[in-house]
């Protein structure tokens, strides 16, 4: 069973990357905030928090398929099914920062559609992603491990590239007023820890 197991690793780490992009989300900070950031914060992070769990599921999925001795087939419906969320949720969260309108400060509506469009692309990408997913020979295991590394150099520019205009729209007044929201705080967080 050698071959994609140190490939759907390398998978597993590159993913890992993709996931800090909305987990970027969160922080702790906080000054006397603005009524109408607020407002816009409270609703971007109570529509994001959902999607983040998503994305981890789609990560812990995957980095559970890399550690037990998975055929092709196993690897390859696992891989497809977390892909299709990672677009889902991308495409949720673009839609919600959509929705909330451009936040109350300096060049919103630039920023906010900035981050829309990347957050669209970024789930066109993992959508591209399933699809050569669905494609690769399970039936070749040095093919579909072949296949996979080509998938996981894909992700890994995919996670590196990606969340620029996010970390642009979160700068300042609007990152502040983000990390003020419950849900935001979260989103890295066990729901257990919630804050008290």
């Amino acid at each position: 069973m050698e071959g994609t197991d140190p490939v759907n690793k390398k998978l597993a780490a590159a993913l890992s990357g993709g996931a800090v992009l909305v987990l970027a989300l969160s922080g702790c900070s906080s000054d006397d905030g603005n009524e109408k950031l607020d407002g816009w914060a409270k609703q971007v992070c109570d529509a994001v928090q959902p999607q983040a769990k998503k994305i981890e599921a789609a990560n812990a999925a995957i980095q559970k398929q890399t550690s037990d001795s998975s055929t092709p087939a196993e690897v390859q419906k696992t891989d497809a099914q977390a892909f299709q969320d990672m677009s889902d949720a991308y495409k949720a969260i673009g839609a919600a920062v959509d929705k909330a309108g451009p936040p109350d400060v300096e060049n919103g509506e630039k920023k906010q559609q900035d981050a829309v469009k990347e957050l669209n692309g970024i789930s066109s990408s993992y959508a591209g992603l399933k699809k050569q997913v669905d494609e690769l020979d399970t039936k070749d295991q040095a093919k579909f491990a072949e296949g996979l590394k080509g998938i996981a150099t894909e992700l890994d520019k995919l996670s590196q590239s990606g969340n620029d205009a996010l970390k642009t729209l979160e700068e300042g007044e609007v990152g502040q007023a983000m990390s003020r929201q419950e849900s935001c705080q979260n989103v890295n967080a066990s729901p257990s820890a919630a804050q008290g």
